[in-house]
Protein backbone atom coordinates (compact mmCIF):
# COMPACT_ATOMS: atom_id res chain seq x y z
CA UNK A 1 0.00 0.00 0.00
CA UNK A 2 2.79 2.46 0.93
CA UNK A 3 4.18 2.30 -2.60
CA UNK A 4 0.79 2.77 -4.31
CA UNK A 5 0.91 5.77 -6.67
CA UNK A 6 -1.85 8.40 -6.35
CA UNK A 7 -1.62 11.45 -8.58
CA UNK A 8 2.07 10.84 -9.17
CA UNK A 9 3.01 10.28 -5.50
CA UNK A 10 3.32 7.20 -3.34
CA UNK A 11 1.35 7.01 -0.10
CA UNK A 12 4.67 7.28 1.73
CA UNK A 13 5.26 10.62 -0.03
CA UNK A 14 1.74 11.81 0.77
CA UNK A 15 2.32 11.03 4.44
CA UNK A 16 5.63 12.85 4.40
CA UNK A 17 4.14 15.95 2.80
CA UNK A 18 1.03 15.94 5.00
CA UNK A 19 1.87 14.43 8.42
CA UNK A 20 -1.81 14.40 9.42
CA UNK A 21 -2.34 11.84 6.64
CA UNK A 22 -0.91 9.12 8.89
CA UNK A 23 -3.81 9.49 11.33
CA UNK A 24 -6.37 10.02 8.58
CA UNK A 25 -5.37 6.78 6.84
CA UNK A 26 -5.49 4.97 10.20
CA UNK A 27 -9.08 6.31 10.59
CA UNK A 28 -8.13 8.13 13.79
CA UNK A 29 -9.94 11.33 14.71
CA UNK A 30 -8.19 14.49 13.52
CA UNK A 31 -8.72 18.25 13.68
CA UNK A 32 -7.29 20.17 10.74
CA UNK A 33 -7.06 23.92 10.28
CA UNK A 34 -6.80 25.45 6.84
CA UNK A 35 -3.52 27.29 6.13
CA UNK A 36 -5.18 28.84 3.04
CA UNK A 37 -7.94 30.45 5.14
CA UNK A 38 -7.85 34.19 4.58
CA UNK A 39 -9.57 37.49 5.25
CA UNK A 40 -13.08 37.58 3.84
CA UNK A 41 -12.54 40.63 1.61
CA UNK A 42 -9.60 38.94 -0.13
CA UNK A 43 -11.11 35.45 -0.28
CA UNK A 44 -14.47 36.51 -1.74
CA UNK A 45 -12.78 38.12 -4.76
CA UNK A 46 -11.71 34.65 -5.88
CA UNK A 47 -15.28 33.30 -5.88
CA UNK A 48 -17.53 33.62 -8.94
CA UNK A 49 -20.80 33.47 -6.97
CA UNK A 50 -22.09 36.67 -5.36
CA UNK A 51 -24.47 37.94 -2.71
CA UNK A 52 -26.85 38.89 -5.57
CA UNK A 53 -27.02 35.21 -6.57
CA UNK A 54 -28.08 34.25 -3.04
CA UNK A 55 -30.65 37.06 -2.89
CA UNK A 56 -32.08 35.85 -6.21
CA UNK A 57 -32.51 32.37 -4.69
CA UNK A 58 -34.19 33.87 -1.64
CA UNK A 59 -36.67 35.77 -3.84
CA UNK A 60 -37.49 32.61 -5.80
CA UNK A 61 -38.29 30.74 -2.57
CA UNK A 62 -40.62 33.61 -1.58
CA UNK A 63 -42.43 33.32 -4.94
CA UNK A 64 -43.00 29.62 -4.34
CA UNK A 65 -44.13 30.09 -0.71
CA UNK A 66 -47.90 30.23 -1.50
CA UNK A 67 -47.60 26.96 -3.43
CA UNK A 68 -45.57 25.27 -0.67
CA UNK A 69 -48.07 26.40 1.99
CA UNK A 70 -50.92 24.97 -0.10
CA UNK A 71 -49.48 21.51 -0.84
CA UNK A 72 -47.54 21.00 2.41
CA UNK A 73 -49.92 22.09 5.22
CA UNK A 74 -47.13 21.68 7.80
CA UNK A 75 -45.54 24.84 6.33
CA UNK A 76 -48.64 27.01 6.74
CA UNK A 77 -47.53 28.42 10.08
CA UNK A 78 -44.40 29.79 8.35
CA UNK A 79 -46.41 30.88 5.28
CA UNK A 80 -44.71 28.38 3.00
CA UNK A 81 -41.16 29.23 4.00
CA UNK A 82 -39.24 26.06 4.90
CA UNK A 83 -37.16 26.99 7.94
CA UNK A 84 -35.90 25.39 11.15
CA UNK A 85 -35.41 26.75 14.66
CA UNK A 86 -32.08 27.47 16.31
CA UNK A 87 -32.07 26.48 20.00
CA UNK A 88 -29.71 26.80 22.95
CA UNK A 89 -28.66 23.41 24.36
CA UNK A 90 -27.07 24.16 27.77
CA UNK A 91 -27.71 20.67 29.19
CA UNK A 92 -25.91 19.04 26.25
CA UNK A 93 -23.07 21.53 26.61
CA UNK A 94 -22.59 20.50 30.24
CA UNK A 95 -22.79 16.81 29.31
CA UNK A 96 -20.10 16.99 26.62
CA UNK A 97 -17.85 19.09 28.86
CA UNK A 98 -18.06 16.30 31.47
CA UNK A 99 -17.76 13.55 28.85
CA UNK A 100 -14.58 14.95 27.30
CA UNK A 101 -13.26 16.70 30.39
CA UNK A 102 -13.00 20.02 28.56
CA UNK A 103 -14.69 23.36 29.15
CA UNK A 104 -16.35 24.98 26.16
CA UNK A 105 -16.02 28.75 26.42
CA UNK A 106 -19.13 30.48 25.10
CA UNK A 107 -22.56 29.06 24.39
CA UNK A 108 -23.58 25.97 22.40
CA UNK A 109 -26.60 26.10 20.09
CA UNK A 110 -28.20 23.64 17.68
CA UNK A 111 -29.54 24.63 14.26
CA UNK A 112 -32.36 22.13 13.81
CA UNK A 113 -32.34 21.42 10.07
CA UNK A 114 -33.12 17.93 11.32
CA UNK A 115 -36.66 19.25 11.74
CA UNK A 116 -37.14 21.08 8.43
CA UNK A 117 -40.60 20.52 6.98
CA UNK A 118 -41.26 18.19 4.02
CA UNK A 119 -38.14 16.01 4.13
CA UNK A 120 -36.66 16.43 7.63
CA UNK A 121 -33.09 17.33 6.70
CA UNK A 122 -30.81 20.13 5.47
CA UNK A 123 -31.50 18.80 1.94
CA UNK A 124 -34.97 20.39 2.19
CA UNK A 125 -33.08 23.60 1.42
CA UNK A 126 -30.92 23.00 -1.65
CA UNK A 127 -32.74 19.96 -2.98
CA UNK A 128 -36.19 21.49 -2.90
CA UNK A 129 -34.86 24.82 -4.18
CA UNK A 130 -33.26 23.24 -7.25
CA UNK A 131 -36.46 21.35 -8.15
CA UNK A 132 -38.50 24.56 -7.75
CA UNK A 133 -36.09 26.52 -9.92
CA UNK A 134 -36.25 23.88 -12.64
CA UNK A 135 -40.07 23.86 -12.48
CA UNK A 136 -40.17 27.66 -12.70
CA UNK A 137 -37.76 27.70 -15.67
CA UNK A 138 -39.85 25.12 -17.56
CA UNK A 139 -43.16 26.88 -16.84
CA UNK A 140 -41.85 30.32 -17.83
CA UNK A 141 -40.16 29.00 -21.00
CA UNK A 142 -43.47 27.46 -22.04
CA UNK A 143 -45.47 30.65 -21.31
CA UNK A 144 -47.44 28.99 -18.53
CA UNK A 145 -46.23 31.21 -15.70
CA UNK A 146 -44.92 34.72 -15.03
CA UNK A 147 -43.04 35.71 -11.88
CA UNK A 148 -45.83 38.19 -11.02
CA UNK A 149 -48.42 35.41 -10.63
CA UNK A 150 -49.53 33.61 -7.49
CA UNK A 151 -47.52 30.37 -7.68
CA UNK A 152 -50.20 28.39 -5.87
CA UNK A 153 -51.68 27.89 -9.39
CA UNK A 154 -49.00 25.21 -9.83
CA UNK A 155 -51.17 22.95 -7.66
CA UNK A 156 -53.44 22.02 -10.56
CA UNK A 157 -53.98 19.17 -13.02
CA UNK A 158 -52.87 21.48 -15.83
CA UNK A 159 -49.41 21.92 -14.32
CA UNK A 160 -49.10 18.34 -13.09
CA UNK A 161 -49.87 17.12 -16.60
CA UNK A 162 -47.28 19.53 -18.03
CA UNK A 163 -44.55 18.51 -15.56
CA UNK A 164 -45.33 14.78 -16.04
CA UNK A 165 -43.80 14.99 -19.53
CA UNK A 166 -40.48 15.68 -17.84
CA UNK A 167 -38.29 13.64 -15.49
CA UNK A 168 -35.81 14.43 -12.73
CA UNK A 169 -32.93 12.18 -11.65
CA UNK A 170 -30.49 12.36 -8.73
CA UNK A 171 -27.82 10.20 -7.08
CA UNK A 172 -28.00 10.15 -3.28
CA UNK A 173 -27.02 8.44 -0.03
CA UNK A 174 -30.54 9.17 1.21
CA UNK A 175 -31.53 12.66 2.35
CA UNK A 176 -31.03 14.52 -0.93
CA UNK A 177 -33.02 11.78 -2.65
CA UNK A 178 -35.87 12.31 -0.16
CA UNK A 179 -36.00 16.05 -0.82
CA UNK A 180 -35.75 15.78 -4.60
CA UNK A 181 -38.17 12.83 -4.71
CA UNK A 182 -40.90 14.28 -2.49
CA UNK A 183 -40.85 17.73 -4.12
CA UNK A 184 -40.60 16.51 -7.73
CA UNK A 185 -43.38 13.95 -7.28
CA UNK A 186 -45.62 16.60 -5.70
CA UNK A 187 -45.21 18.85 -8.75
CA UNK A 188 -45.94 15.95 -11.10
CA UNK A 189 -42.50 15.09 -12.45
CA UNK A 190 -41.42 11.49 -13.01
CA UNK A 191 -38.55 10.96 -10.55
CA UNK A 192 -35.61 8.55 -10.44
CA UNK A 193 -33.48 8.42 -7.31
CA UNK A 194 -30.26 6.42 -7.67
CA UNK A 195 -29.37 5.21 -4.16
CA UNK A 196 -26.00 3.97 -2.90
CA UNK A 197 -25.60 0.82 -0.80
CA UNK A 198 -25.45 2.78 2.48
CA UNK A 199 -28.87 4.43 1.97
CA UNK A 200 -31.27 3.41 4.74
CA UNK A 201 -34.17 1.12 3.84
CA UNK A 202 -36.80 3.41 5.37
CA UNK A 203 -35.70 6.24 3.06
CA UNK A 204 -36.12 4.00 0.01
CA UNK A 205 -39.54 2.83 1.26
CA UNK A 206 -40.73 6.40 1.86
CA UNK A 207 -39.69 7.46 -1.65
CA UNK A 208 -41.44 4.50 -3.26
CA UNK A 209 -44.61 5.34 -1.32
CA UNK A 210 -44.56 8.75 -3.05
CA UNK A 211 -44.39 7.14 -6.49
CA UNK A 212 -40.65 7.67 -6.94
CA UNK A 213 -38.58 5.09 -8.86
CA UNK A 214 -35.67 4.07 -6.62
CA UNK A 215 -32.67 2.48 -8.34
CA UNK A 216 -30.37 0.65 -5.91
CA UNK A 217 -26.63 -0.03 -6.18
CA UNK A 218 -24.32 -2.34 -4.27
CA UNK A 219 -21.64 0.33 -4.66
CA UNK A 220 -21.19 3.74 -2.98
CA UNK A 221 -22.41 7.28 -3.61
CA UNK A 222 -20.12 8.04 -6.58
CA UNK A 223 -21.59 5.12 -8.55
CA UNK A 224 -25.16 6.27 -7.84
CA UNK A 225 -24.33 9.77 -9.09
CA UNK A 226 -22.54 8.44 -12.17
CA UNK A 227 -25.51 6.25 -13.14
CA UNK A 228 -28.03 9.04 -12.53
CA UNK A 229 -25.99 11.35 -14.74
CA UNK A 230 -25.81 8.72 -17.51
CA UNK A 231 -29.57 8.19 -17.40
CA UNK A 232 -30.24 11.94 -17.75
CA UNK A 233 -27.75 12.33 -20.61
CA UNK A 234 -29.70 9.74 -22.60
CA UNK A 235 -33.05 11.51 -22.16
CA UNK A 236 -33.54 15.12 -23.39
CA UNK A 237 -36.58 15.56 -21.11
CA UNK A 238 -34.72 14.46 -17.98
CA UNK A 239 -33.06 16.94 -15.63
CA UNK A 240 -30.17 15.74 -13.48
CA UNK A 241 -29.61 17.26 -10.05
CA UNK A 242 -25.83 17.18 -9.80
CA UNK A 243 -24.95 17.08 -6.11
CA UNK A 244 -21.25 17.31 -6.96
CA UNK A 245 -21.34 20.44 -9.11
CA UNK A 246 -24.68 22.22 -8.81
CA UNK A 247 -24.60 25.97 -8.15
CA UNK A 248 -28.40 25.90 -7.72
CA UNK A 249 -28.20 23.43 -4.84
CA UNK A 250 -25.38 25.51 -3.34
CA UNK A 251 -27.40 28.75 -3.52
CA UNK A 252 -30.48 27.11 -2.03
CA UNK A 253 -28.40 26.20 1.02
CA UNK A 254 -26.75 29.63 1.22
CA UNK A 255 -30.12 31.34 1.83
CA UNK A 256 -30.11 29.77 5.33
CA UNK A 257 -27.49 32.26 6.54
CA UNK A 258 -29.70 35.33 6.08
CA UNK A 259 -32.50 33.69 8.01
CA UNK A 260 -30.11 32.55 10.75
CA UNK A 261 -28.96 36.15 11.25
CA UNK A 262 -32.56 37.17 12.09
CA UNK A 263 -33.05 34.13 14.33
CA UNK A 264 -29.91 34.90 16.34
CA UNK A 265 -31.02 38.50 16.79
CA UNK A 266 -34.39 37.28 18.09
CA UNK A 267 -32.72 35.18 20.82
CA UNK A 268 -30.21 37.93 21.66
CA UNK A 269 -27.15 36.14 20.29
CA UNK A 270 -24.67 38.79 19.18
CA UNK A 271 -22.17 38.17 16.39
CA UNK A 272 -19.49 40.80 15.89
CA UNK A 273 -15.76 41.25 16.32
CA UNK A 274 -15.98 40.78 20.08
CA UNK A 275 -18.54 37.95 19.84
CA UNK A 276 -17.23 35.37 17.33
CA UNK A 277 -19.45 32.67 15.86
CA UNK A 278 -18.20 29.11 15.27
CA UNK A 279 -20.27 26.80 13.09
CA UNK A 280 -19.72 23.04 12.74
CA UNK A 281 -21.23 21.51 9.61
CA UNK A 282 -21.58 17.76 8.91
CA UNK A 283 -20.15 17.19 5.44
CA UNK A 284 -20.68 14.55 2.76
CA UNK A 285 -19.96 15.63 -0.81
CA UNK A 286 -19.99 19.25 0.41
CA UNK A 287 -22.95 20.98 -1.26
CA UNK A 288 -25.10 21.53 1.86
CA UNK A 289 -22.39 22.55 4.33
CA UNK A 290 -20.52 24.40 1.59
CA UNK A 291 -23.55 26.47 0.61
CA UNK A 292 -24.38 27.26 4.23
CA UNK A 293 -20.76 28.22 4.98
CA UNK A 294 -20.66 30.47 1.91
CA UNK A 295 -23.85 32.24 3.02
CA UNK A 296 -22.53 32.61 6.57
CA UNK A 297 -19.32 34.21 5.31
CA UNK A 298 -21.34 36.68 3.19
CA UNK A 299 -23.41 37.64 6.24
CA UNK A 300 -20.86 37.59 9.10
CA UNK A 301 -17.59 37.89 7.16
CA UNK A 302 -14.51 37.49 9.42
CA UNK A 303 -16.66 37.10 12.53
CA UNK A 304 -17.76 33.58 11.60
CA UNK A 305 -15.51 30.52 11.56
CA UNK A 306 -16.87 27.45 9.73
CA UNK A 307 -15.60 23.88 10.15
CA UNK A 308 -16.64 20.79 8.21
CA UNK A 309 -17.30 17.59 10.19
CA UNK A 310 -16.81 14.14 8.62
CA UNK A 311 -16.76 10.49 9.70
CA UNK A 312 -13.27 9.00 10.18
CA UNK A 313 -14.06 6.51 7.39
CA UNK A 314 -15.23 9.15 4.86
CA UNK A 315 -12.95 12.20 5.20
CA UNK A 316 -13.15 13.16 1.51
CA UNK A 317 -13.52 16.93 1.93
CA UNK A 318 -10.73 17.10 4.50
CA UNK A 319 -8.34 15.21 2.20
CA UNK A 320 -9.42 17.28 -0.83
CA UNK A 321 -8.92 20.61 0.94
CA UNK A 322 -5.72 19.67 2.75
CA UNK A 323 -3.97 18.38 -0.38
CA UNK A 324 -5.56 20.96 -2.70
CA UNK A 325 -6.45 18.00 -4.95
CA UNK A 326 -10.22 18.27 -4.26
CA UNK A 327 -12.11 15.77 -6.46
CA UNK A 328 -8.93 14.40 -8.05
CA UNK A 329 -8.48 12.06 -5.06
CA UNK A 330 -10.90 9.90 -3.09
CA UNK A 331 -10.69 8.18 0.30
CA UNK A 332 -10.45 4.75 -1.33
CA UNK A 333 -7.18 5.84 -3.02
CA UNK A 334 -5.68 5.88 0.48
CA UNK A 335 -7.16 2.56 1.57
CA UNK A 336 -10.02 4.13 3.57
CA UNK A 337 -13.23 2.11 3.11
CA UNK A 338 -15.92 4.87 3.14
CA UNK A 339 -18.14 2.68 5.35
CA UNK A 340 -19.90 4.61 8.11
CA UNK A 341 -23.14 4.62 10.11
CA UNK A 342 -23.39 8.30 9.17
CA UNK A 343 -25.06 7.43 5.87
CA UNK A 344 -25.60 11.06 4.82
CA UNK A 345 -21.84 11.61 5.01
CA UNK A 346 -20.75 8.36 3.35
CA UNK A 347 -19.02 10.01 0.39
CA UNK A 348 -15.61 8.97 -0.93
CA UNK A 349 -14.94 11.87 -3.30
CA UNK A 350 -15.68 15.50 -2.44
CA UNK A 351 -17.18 18.10 -4.74
CA UNK A 352 -14.36 19.88 -6.54
CA UNK A 353 -16.66 22.85 -7.11
CA UNK A 354 -17.35 23.26 -3.38
CA UNK A 355 -13.75 22.64 -2.30
CA UNK A 356 -12.36 25.20 -4.72
CA UNK A 357 -15.08 27.76 -3.91
CA UNK A 358 -14.36 27.55 -0.17
CA UNK A 359 -10.60 26.94 -0.19
CA UNK A 360 -9.91 30.40 1.32
CA UNK A 361 -13.18 30.73 3.28
CA UNK A 362 -13.36 27.51 5.32
CA UNK A 363 -11.53 27.48 8.66
CA UNK A 364 -10.91 23.76 8.81
CA UNK A 365 -12.34 20.27 9.13
CA UNK A 366 -12.36 17.43 11.65
CA UNK A 367 -13.41 13.80 11.84
CA UNK A 368 -15.46 11.80 14.35
CA UNK A 369 -15.79 8.07 14.94
CA UNK A 370 -19.18 6.38 14.45
CA UNK A 371 -19.14 5.24 18.09
CA UNK A 372 -18.90 8.86 19.23
CA UNK A 373 -21.85 9.84 17.02
CA UNK A 374 -24.05 7.16 18.62
CA UNK A 375 -23.08 8.18 22.16
CA UNK A 376 -23.76 11.85 21.37
CA UNK A 377 -27.11 10.82 19.83
CA UNK A 378 -28.34 9.15 23.02
CA UNK A 379 -26.85 11.92 25.19
CA UNK A 380 -28.73 14.61 23.22
CA UNK A 381 -31.99 12.69 23.66
CA UNK A 382 -31.40 12.32 27.40
CA UNK A 383 -30.28 15.91 27.96
CA UNK A 384 -32.43 17.93 25.54
CA UNK A 385 -35.07 15.48 24.21
CA UNK A 386 -33.90 16.15 20.63
CA UNK A 387 -33.72 13.24 18.19
CA UNK A 388 -31.14 13.28 15.38
CA UNK A 389 -29.80 10.66 12.98
CA UNK A 390 -26.14 9.64 13.53
CA UNK A 391 -24.65 11.82 10.76
CA UNK A 392 -26.32 14.92 12.25
CA UNK A 393 -24.34 14.52 15.46
CA UNK A 394 -21.02 15.16 13.69
CA UNK A 395 -21.37 18.89 14.37
CA UNK A 396 -21.53 18.47 18.16
CA UNK A 397 -17.90 17.56 19.06
CA UNK A 398 -16.45 20.45 17.03
CA UNK A 399 -16.56 22.90 19.92
CA UNK A 400 -14.74 20.40 22.17
CA UNK A 401 -12.00 19.74 19.61
CA UNK A 402 -11.50 23.46 19.03
CA UNK A 403 -10.42 23.85 22.65
CA UNK A 404 -8.82 20.44 23.07
CA UNK A 405 -6.75 19.89 19.93
CA UNK A 406 -3.42 21.71 19.51
CA UNK A 407 -4.43 22.83 16.01
CA UNK A 408 -7.67 24.29 17.43
CA UNK A 409 -5.83 26.16 20.19
CA UNK A 410 -3.41 27.53 17.60
CA UNK A 411 -6.30 28.65 15.40
CA UNK A 412 -7.78 30.63 18.30
CA UNK A 413 -4.41 32.23 18.97
CA UNK A 414 -3.52 33.01 15.34
CA UNK A 415 -6.86 34.69 14.76
CA UNK A 416 -6.59 36.83 17.91
CA UNK A 417 -9.64 35.17 19.45
CA UNK A 418 -8.24 34.12 22.83
CA UNK A 419 -9.77 36.98 24.82
CA UNK A 420 -13.07 36.75 22.96
CA UNK A 421 -13.88 33.06 23.40
CA UNK A 422 -15.94 33.56 26.55
CA UNK A 423 -18.30 35.64 24.36
CA UNK A 424 -18.36 33.07 21.53
CA UNK A 425 -21.38 31.23 20.16
CA UNK A 426 -20.99 27.70 18.79
CA UNK A 427 -23.60 26.30 16.41
CA UNK A 428 -23.73 22.59 15.65
CA UNK A 429 -25.71 22.23 12.42
CA UNK A 430 -28.12 19.30 12.85
CA UNK A 431 -28.64 17.98 9.35
CA UNK A 432 -31.32 15.27 9.68
CA UNK A 433 -33.34 13.06 11.98
CA UNK A 434 -36.98 14.01 12.45
CA UNK A 435 -38.23 11.57 9.81
CA UNK A 436 -36.35 8.55 11.15
CA UNK A 437 -38.96 5.86 12.02
CA UNK A 438 -39.46 5.34 15.76
CA UNK A 439 -38.14 1.77 15.81
CA UNK A 440 -34.98 2.77 13.92
CA UNK A 441 -34.38 5.70 16.30
CA UNK A 442 -34.87 3.34 19.25
CA UNK A 443 -32.10 1.10 17.85
CA UNK A 444 -29.79 4.12 17.50
CA UNK A 445 -30.56 5.21 21.05
CA UNK A 446 -29.88 1.75 22.52
CA UNK A 447 -26.60 1.54 20.65
CA UNK A 448 -25.57 4.94 22.00
CA UNK A 449 -26.42 3.91 25.56
CA UNK A 450 -24.45 0.67 25.23
CA UNK A 451 -21.42 2.46 23.81
CA UNK A 452 -21.53 5.21 26.43
CA UNK A 453 -20.45 2.69 29.06
CA UNK A 454 -17.13 2.40 27.17
CA UNK A 455 -14.54 5.10 26.73
CA UNK A 456 -15.03 6.91 23.41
Amino acid sequence: MESKIIQGKSIREWKKQYPLMNKIISTEEVFWTNSKYGKFEDAIKKVSLTEEDVKDAEERLKRFAPYIAKVFPETQKTNGIIESPVVKIPNMQRKIEEMFNKEVLGELLLKCDSHLAISGSIKARGGIYEVLKHAEDLAIENNMLTIEEDYSILDSDKFRKFFSKNSIAVGSTGNLGLSIGIMSAQLGFKVYVHMSADAKQWKKDLLRSKGVTVVEYASDYSKAVEEGRKQAEADPNMYFVDDENSTNLFLGYAVAAYRLKKQLEEINVVVDEEHPLFVYLPCGVGGGPGGVAFGLKLVFKDNVHCFFAEPTHSPCMLIGLMTDMHDKVCVQDFGIDNITAADGLAVGRASGFVGKTLKNLISGAYTAKDEKLYVLLSTLIDSENIYLEPSALAGIPGCIELFKDEAGKKYIENNNLKDKMKNASHIAWATGGSMVPKDVMETYYKKGKELSSHKI
